[in-house]
C-alpha cells in the first residue's frame, strides 16, 4: 500500500503516506460545494505531472553535470464539465537565470520533463501544454 485516506467529513480528507508517515489534507474546491481551503484532488493531479517533471529532470540532470536547484515550475489546471474533469494542464518550468543552459542541455531536459512517469500517466484527453523557459533575472 501507498498510502491510507481518511474521509474527515465536510468534503475533506487526509491521505497519510504509509513509508514517511506525512500527509496532506484535500478539499474539494469552491466551484464544487467546498471551502478550497487545501488541494482540491484534482489539484493533486496537476501538482503531481509539475513536482515528477522536475524531479525526473533533476535525478537526470546529474548525467549532464548540472544542478536545477532554484528551478521553479508553475502549473495551471483547466477543469472541463459533463462529466466533470481535467481538460487541460499548463506547465511552465522556469530554469534559474544564473543557470547557463547549452541548446542540447535544454532539449535533454525538455525531453525528460516531457516523459516522466506522471506524464506518461496522463490520460490522452488532457491537453497539458510545457513551456520550458530561462527565468527573468
Amino acid at each position: 500500500m501507498t498510502a491510507t485516506i481518511h474521509y474527515e467529513g465536510n468534503l475533506r480528507c487526509q491521505a497519510i503516506h504509509l513509508q514517511s508517515g506525512t500527509s496532506i489534507e484535500t478539499d474539494a474546491p469552491t466551484d464544487n460545494k467546498g471551502k478550497g481551503e487545501r488541494f482540491s484532488p484534482t489539484d493533486l493531479v496537476c501538482t503531481a505531472l509539475a513536482t515528477c517533471m522536475i524531479t525526473t529532470m533533476a535525478i537526470r540532470s546529474v548525467e549532464i553535470g548540472i544542478e536545477l536547484k532554484g528551478t521553479s515550475v508553475n502549473v495551471k489546471k483547466h477543469m472541463l464539465g459533463n462529466p466533470r474533469r481535467i481538460g487541460k494542464i499548463d506547465v511552465v518550468v522556469a530554469y534559474p537565470a544564473a543557470l547557463e543552459l547549452t541548446a542540447a542541455h535544454f532539449q535533454f531536459l525538455k525531453d525528460v520533463g516531457n516523459n516522466c512517469p506522471v506524464m506518461k500517466s496522463i490520460h490522452e484527453g488532457i491537453e497539458v501544454i510545457a513551456e520550458y523557459k530561462n527565468a527573468e533575472i
